[in-house]
């Protein structure tokens, strides 16, 4: 592998060790991708036909409920895995997939790892712990749907999403055209969103014009949002 595109791969799987999953790994066919922010990848239906490792940027993992909206699920943070239960199980993609930023993924097709990658323990080992994680998770976040407050679930929507994989601020504003899309995200009404906000900005939390909202105090949110993150 020592053509540009496959520099590129190399330079994003080894710091990950995704490159330690296989052997040798000069000749897997690996393929990368690019997506936009705010460009959808999956929907919830669509056949996909590659596995995926997310290695740069963030994505957004949403369901349909019956009423039409969208409940939030997660967001996934590099190194994680997209595809895993579609290629194990065989079935079409179960949740919308989106990206929050410019994502980079490495794609490798399902045909290719039937053939020859079903004995590698390796990566056999590690998509079950991708797997594990995702299940930990979506029981973790069922309850914070179905039990917490809105205020709960919108600290920790924003802890989720302005915090780095170091878990320090890269951004502490949310545009407010974006109330309405984070209201059905977080299974509430933009009118109860809105107020939850006016608190959060009363208590100092929050700060808020016609642009955007700016967080001020990321402790109190931390508090706020229970430890719990959309991850």
């Amino acid at each position: 592998m020592d053509t540009p595109i496959a520099n590129q791969i190399n330079n994003r799987i080894i710091p990950f060790g995704i490159d330690q999953l296989f052997d040798p790994i000069q000749e897997i066919p690996f393929k990368l991708y690019h997506y936009d922010a705010n460009e959808v990848l999956f929907h919830e239906g669509d056949e996909i036909h590659t596995l995926f490792f997310l290695v740069e940027g963030k994505l957004k993992i949403s369901t349909n409920l019956i009423t039409g909206k969208s409940l939030l699920l997660r967001f996934c943070n590099p190194p994680s895995v997209i595809g895993d239960i579609e290629f194990i199980s065989q079935v079409p993609v179960k949740s919308q997939v989106a990206a929050v930023s410019d994502c980079i993924l490495i794609g490798l097709e399902f045909d290719y790892l039937r053939k020859h990658e079903m004995s590698n323990a390796k990566l056999l080992h590690y998509l079950l712990q991708h797997l594990s994680h995702k299940l930990q998770t979506c029981t973790s976040q069922s309850s914070v749907n179905l039990l917490s407050s809105v205020e709960h679930r919108f600290a920790s929507y924003l802890m989720s999403t302005l915090l780095t994989e170091a878990y320090t601020p890269f951004t502490s504003e949310l545009q407010t055209s974006k109330i309405g899309e984070i209201a059905g995200l977080l299974g509430t009404t933009h009118r109860h969103l809105n107020r939850t906000i006016r608190g959060l900005c009363q208590e100092g939390v929050l700060e808020r014009d016609q642009a955007c909202i700016r967080v001020l105090d990321w402790e109190r949110l931390k508090e706020l949002s229970n430890g719990i993150l959309f991850e």
